[in-house]
């Protein structure tokens, strides 16, 4: 009888795609299913996989509303721990965030396998706060800040998670005579890359034939399309659900936030790319995995405080008109991506797993 596996997600793409990816390297030799809260099933297929809703509440700053989160999440460690006995789970992977809280109390609660996956930089606070109680963590370096010295021997180091058809799909092409630009916003979209960088847009088009490939959300589409119209750019949008690895490998430059799977397709499809980290992300996160991928001369980092309409437009400049570097960045993010195959991830985590 297969192992019964429950993956812990919900929130943003960033923590809702990795889960997908463990279902479809797991699902043959475990009997898989997911839970999500209601952020996250807008990333999931209903239809393709078993997926159960706990919708677990941020804590709220609100004094007056503290005590009502707090009372909503106990029942919600109560459901979870009902719901962990009667699908009799055996292993927990919690993809990270405070909406695995409840199953992973639950999950300790009752003996069963906890296994957390930081994909990060720096280590998730809902990760640091169970990693006492975890078997192992999936992370993609050895180096994670905030992980105490003491629990470093719980980390399990794995080639970055990727959907199965990036193995799929081409490499990105050189500069030739054509600049393609990719543009991603991460699964919520964001209002600086749908409008502080229109200007340095217009600048490089006027400089180099130029096409973009940018992707937006629902409320930003309209404005984005008679922008591009307007100013007779080529461009096709598209959003978080559509297929990123086809427009990856028509790309050969990106602008992006710094997510650590988009960092990670970015990649492991050869495609180098300025990243703009977000400076309200939780920890610093975004800047510690930029900065990790900077150091092996992978990217260019432009922190979002020196981001204006000069600075970027002379970093894009610089980087057309100067390849050399350019193709120093593509040899080098070359380097860290060979040993990256489906099947060598498949027999890590399936090893890893059996072994704890």
């Amino acid at each position: 009888m297969k192992k019964k596996i429950l993956i812990s997600t919900g929130g943003s793409g960033g923590h809702v795609v990795p889960a997908t990816i463990f279902y479809e390297h797991l699902k043959k030799d475990f009997d898989v299913s997911i839970t999500s809260d209601k952020r996250g099933i807008q990333f999931l297929d209903r239809s393709k996989y078993d997926i159960q809703i706990i919708n677990t509440p941020k804590l709220s700053k609100n004094l007056f509303l503290l005590p009502f989160k707090i009372f909503a999440i106990i029942y919600l460690i109560v459901r979870s721990f009902f719901f962990l006995k009667s699908k009799k789970i055996d292993i927990l992977i919690s993809t990270g965030g405070y909406m695995s809280l409840p199953l992973c109390i639950a999950s300790k609660i009752i003996n069963i396998k906890i296994f957390l996956y930081e994909p990060n930089m720096v280590l998730g606070r809902a990760n640091k706060l169970f990693m006492k109680f975890c078997k192992k963590i999936f992370c993609y370096s050895g180096e994670i800040k905030n992980l105490p010295n003491n629990l470093k021997d719980k980390i399990s180091i794995i080639p970055t998670l990727l959907r199965k058809n990036f193995y799929l799909s081409k490499t990105s092409k050189d500069f030739n005579n054509e600049i393609n630009l990719l543009i991603i916003g991460g699964s919520q979209g964001t209002s600086l890359f749908d409008n502080i960088i229109n200007h340095s847009i217009i600048e490089i088009s006027k400089k180099f034939k130029l096409k973009i490939f940018h992707q937006t959300n629902l409320e930003n589409y309209e404005n984005l399309k008679n922008f591009y119209s307007k100013n007779n750019i080529e461009s096709k949008l598209f959003n978080f659900n559509e297929n990123i690895n086809n427009f990856m490998s028509l790309s050969n430059i990106c602008i992006t936030r710094a997510g650590a799977s988009t960092l990670a397709e970015l990649n492991f499809l050869n495609v180098p790319y300025i990243a703009i980290p977000l400076s309200i992300a939780k920890d610093n996160h975004q800047y510690e995995n930029a900065n990790f991928y900077e150091k092996k001369g992978c990217n260019w980092v432009l922190k979002q405080e020196e981001l204006n309409e000069r600075s970027l437009t002379n970093k894009l400049i610089n980087i057309i008109e100067n390849k050399d570097e350019y193709l120093i960045k593509k040899e080098n993010i070359k380097k860290i991506r060979y040993k990256n195959t489906w099947n060598e991830v498949n027999q890590k985590l399936i090893e890893v797993i059996n072994e704890n």
